[in-house]
């Protein structure tokens, strides 16, 4: 613990600091300063060395889920081998993974894209894919490296599956998300989509309901269209296909988020699942900050002393929580 610092010798472009700690030690630093910085700054720099005494904890049931490890696997054992490797959509819902996949020869293609590339290994990732994919590839002589989720493609089988008998199928999901792509593609895109109940308000829906959710979606809300769609009268055959894995975080995640004084929620914008765990952390600790990277994050958001706890979505590194927590405990 600091208990004082002064300036001890200064020049143009550097300050040297002596700081005293409580037990007796002095200790030397050189500033360099920034040009128009004044010395003002040792308020600044006293605090990164760590005055805040952050006390910082990542979830352990925290980063990817087991899909995810697995696309991620696969890509890099091709990238190690060939250099290069095409994948078809971001790999994962988190921007700094992406990024971190692309330095090592990475290639993120669209679906326009594919169309036009022949002779090339393409990555299918977690989400899965619809049956046009597949057609596409084989008449582009186009090896598929099908990383998809196995909870995804069991799904995808029950789906078509009920396509083919003939039932009326709603899709809990989110619109254009690529998961749910794949799975409106099992029904030929017959299958009707929404990721709210009000959206139904003015449907004229048939009597007999066979329901699905995409597999990231809230477990609670799944259940709550299920019994507003019986309250209005319909006969209802719901299935429950969201992913254990996010739904058990989303029954232990309010004990984790209440044993902190803020909590720091690290997810990708465009993940499904990161909103929702981002929500569960919210309601049961209204001090929980949502970010992306290590510069979102800044001193002003935290108070001397606070306990942190730091979560994440099933698409969050494992790599970029600890980044996020060194930097915490330099404050």
């Amino acid at each position: 613990m600091v208990c004082f610092s002064m300036v001890l010798m200064s020049s143009l472009r550097s300050v040297i600091f002596a700081i005293a700690r409580n037990d007796g030690v002095i200790l030397l630093f050189k500033k360099v300063l920034s040009f128009g910085e004044d010395i003002g700054g040792v308020s600044y720099f006293c605090k990164t060395m760590g005055t805040y005494q952050l006390q910082v904890e990542i979830d352990g049931d925290s980063g990817f889920c087991f899909g995810v490890v697995y696309a991620i696997d696969m890509a890099e054992e091709i990238l190690a081998e060939d250099g290069y490797l095409y994948c078809l959509g971001d790999i994962v819902h988190n921007d700094e993974e992406v990024e971190r996949l692309k330095a090592k020869g990475l290639r993120i293609i669209d679906h326009a894209d594919l169309v036009n590339l022949h002779n090339e290994k393409v990555l299918i990732r977690a989400h899965g894919e619809a049956p046009d994919t597949y057609r596409t590839a084989l008449q582009n002589n186009i090896t598929l490296i099908d990383a998809s989720c196995p909870v995804v493609l069991k799904l995808q089988n029950r789906i078509k599956t009920s396509h083919d008998s003939k039932e009326n199928i709603l899709i809990f999901g989110k619109h254009g998300h690529a998961e749910v792509i794949g799975l409106q593609g099992q029904t030929n895109n017959e299958a009707l989509v929404f990721q709210d109940i009000a959206e139904l308000d003015n449907l004229e829906l048939p009597q007999q309901i066979t329901l699905y959710s995409q597999t990231t979606k809230s477990t609670e809300k799944f259940y709550n269209v299920k019994n507003e769609l019986i309250a209005r009268g319909y006969e209802v055959k719901a299935n429950d296909t969201i992913c254990r894995q996010v739904s058990n975080r989303d029954k232990d995640l309010h004990t984790f988020a209440t044993r902190f004084n803020k909590i720091v929620f690290v997810s990708g914008k465009k993940s499904s699942n990161g909103k929702v765990l981002f929500e569960v952390c919210r309601k049961y600790n209204p001090d929980t900050y949502f970010v992306s990277a290590v510069d979102e994050i800044s001193p002003d958001m935290f108070n001397p002393g606070d306990t942190v706890g730091i979560s994440g979505a099933t698409s969050t590194p494992m790599w970029l929580m600890a980044k996020i927590k060194a930097e915490l405990e330099t404050y």
